[in-house]
């Protein structure tokens, strides 16, 4: 999932017009090494949007050796439009269409724990990674601001551990029943007879090499 920085792009020229590299550098500068290298031709894109829409204009300003360099400077409308984004609430991004709610989803349908097991610990072995990463850039950050930014990617990153340990005790912690009702009723709704406990623990991965 992208995220729209047009603007954020509108936000930097508010200080005063700049060029396409003066403006990524800015915005990497502003936003810190968590959100990585902002590509250059998307920018470019995001300028040439900005340009059609009356938001922003592009002045040619021919160089003695290199070629022209365009410098993009925010109009009226691109002032009027930056004040109606920062006073709105942002709602949040994708809303619930999220790879591993799915992930759990698939796995919780399937019936199978050890399925549960595998996504769930895989998961949360990344979020321990990234939380440690995140942590120790926050403890060398200089900017106050790129340091509340890695904050908040914190508390999202606990708060994405803290849904790994609800989908645990949710479905993992009655012996297999949870996930029984939720495999027959998926079956049920496809056509298919559902399973037993029995069925689907034996199809799991490894359940033949044990049984042998």
């Amino acid at each position: 999932m992208t995220v729209a920085i047009q603007h954020a792009v509108l936000a930097l020229l508010a200080r005063g017009p700049s060029h396409g590299y003066q403006l990524k550098g800015a915005f990497e500068a502003a936003v810190g090494p968590q959100w990585g290298p902002l590509n250059i031709g998307h920018l470019y894109q995001i300028l040439d949007r900005l340009s059609r829409d009356g938001l922003v204009v592009a002045e040619r300003q021919p160089q003695p050796v290199k070629p022209d360099r365009l410098v993009y400077e925010i109009t009226v409308d691109g002032r009027a439009e930056l004040d109606r984004w920062l006073s709105e609430p942002s709602p949040r991004s994708g809303g619930f269409r999220d790879d591993f709610f799915l992930k759990v989803t698939s796995a919780a349908r399937s019936g199978a724990a050890q399925t549960v097991r595998l996504v769930l610990a895989n998961q949360r072995g990344h979020l321990m990674r990234e939380l440690r990463n995140l942590d120790g850039s926050r403890r060398q950050a200089d900017d106050p601001v790129v340091r509340l930014l890695l904050s908040a990617a914190i508390r999202h990153v606990e708060a994405d551990l803290a849904f790994v340990d609800d989908a645990e005790a949710a479905l993992l912690a009655d012996d297999g029943a949870t996930l029984a009702g939720l495999a027959a009723a998926a079956s049920g709704r496809n056509g298919v007879p559902g399973r037993s406990a029995a069925d689907r623990q034996a199809s799991e991965p490894g359940a033949a090499r044990a049984a042998g």
